[in-house]
This record gives C-alpha cells, sequence and structure tokens, in this order.
C-alpha cells in the first residue's frame, strides 16, 4: 500500500491543533440570551473546541451562552462544566472557525506567550461620529459610532433592537450580536460598499 506521507503529516497537525490547548489571562464577557444577562469574566484557558472560563457569577450546566474573548472574538457554546469561580464551555462553531482558532493558538504558543494582541484581525478605531441605523422595521434610529472596524462597530443608542436583527447603517447591513450598557455591537453581514470581501478569521 502506498502512503501519501504529506497526507499523514497533515493529518496529525490537525489533529493536534484540534487538542492544542493553552493557558491565557483574558478579559472578556459571557451573556446568557435566556436571560438577558451579560457578566464580565477572564479566560484562563483556551482551545479550538472551547474555554475554562473564571467569573463571580457561574452560570448553570447546560446553559447556552455567548461568550466574548477580548482580541479572539465571539463564540457562542455550552456550559459543560461548574465549580466553584470557575465553569468549562463547548463551542458551537464551525469547523473553519475551530482550524482559524487552532493556528492563532499554535502561533501564540510558538511565541512563548499567551497574548494574542499582533494577531487581531482588524484594529478598531475611535468612533465619536453622529450617524443614524435604519432597523429591519424600517424605522431609523439615531446613534453615535463608538467604534469600528472592518468586521463591525459599536453603537450608543436607547433603542436597542433584540439579538439577530439586521440593520443597515451608511452603504453597509450588519447584524446585532451583542447589547451593552450603552447601545449595541453590531457584526458586519459583508463588505462595506466599494470594499474589496476579506476573510473573517473567526468566523
Amino acid at each position: 500500500m502506498i502512503v501519501n506521507r504529506e497526507a499523514v503529516i497533515a493529518r496529525a497537525t490537525a489533529e493536534r491543533r484540534k487538542h492544542l490547548r493553552l493557558e491565557v489571562d483574558l478579559p472578556g464577557k459571557f451573556f446568557v440570551p435566556a436571560e438577558q444577562r451579560e457578566e464580565p469574566c477572564r479566560i484562563v484557558d483556551l482551545s479550538p473546541t472551547g474555554a475554562r472560563v473564571a467569573a463571580e457569577s457561574v452560570p448553570a450546566n447546560d446553559v447556552q451562552l455567548v461568550l466574548y474573548i477580548d482580541e479572539f472574538g465571539r463564540f457562542e457554546g455550552d456550559v459543560v462544566r461548574t465549580e466553584w469561580g470557575h465553569f468549562g464551555v463547548v463551542f458551537r462553531c464551525s469547523a473553519l472557525k475551530q482550524a482559524r482558532l487552532a493556528e492563532q493558538l499554535e502561533i501564540i504558543a510558538k511565541q512563548g506567550g499567551t497574548q494574542p494582541a499582533p494577531l487581531r484581525r482588524h484594529s478598531r478605531r475611535e468612533g465619536g461620529e453622529l450617524s443614524q441605523f435604519t432597523r429591519s422595521s424600517g424605522q431609523t434610529v439615531r446613534c453615535e459610532v463608538l467604534d469600528l472596524s472592518l468586521s463591525g462597530l459599536s453603537l450608543r443608542t436607547t433603542v436597542k433592537p433584540p439579538l439577530g436583527e439586521v440593520i443597515t447603517i451608511g452603504q453597509v447591513s450588519g447584524r446585532v450580536v451583542r447589547h451593552h450598557e450603552t447601545g449595541i455591537a453590531v457584526e458586519f453581514c459583508g463588505p462595506r460598499k466599494g470594499e474589496r470581501p476579506y476573510l473573517r478569521s473567526l468566523g
């Protein structure tokens, strides 16, 4: 039997990446949609398939949540284990998203560090610009752009459309992915008009 050496190496590398787990110390937040509550947390270890999270408020087993990890982005997941001050999350994401996270973790591991700042997919800039967005119902809402990047933006607004609603601001559409204290966070559905399509490294 002829063995394709390159294919064997590629499979072994993919398997190793799948189980790579890195100790980190990253700020984050988790949002429990069923309870409409958001809590601060810290991520203490991270892998392509899940994370261990430290928090004062620990959700129950089997709770579905959205985990926001500083510099890595947004992950939907399920709580699979809990203990005093910590809980484990298994991510519900595509194989492509897992592979991209694995690549990022592998680079950090090779660098011997735990800070992913050089890997940030899109730099953000401060906003402070007055604007408006249009809801799916056609309602126009005044807002202020707090910060933005190629992948999304944060808006100050007193009107908070439900999570998942698609809004339009300027020439681009985006999906509401989070409510915060002063407004909403929006993830773009596609590139801005006149820009090249971009690869979403974590989505």
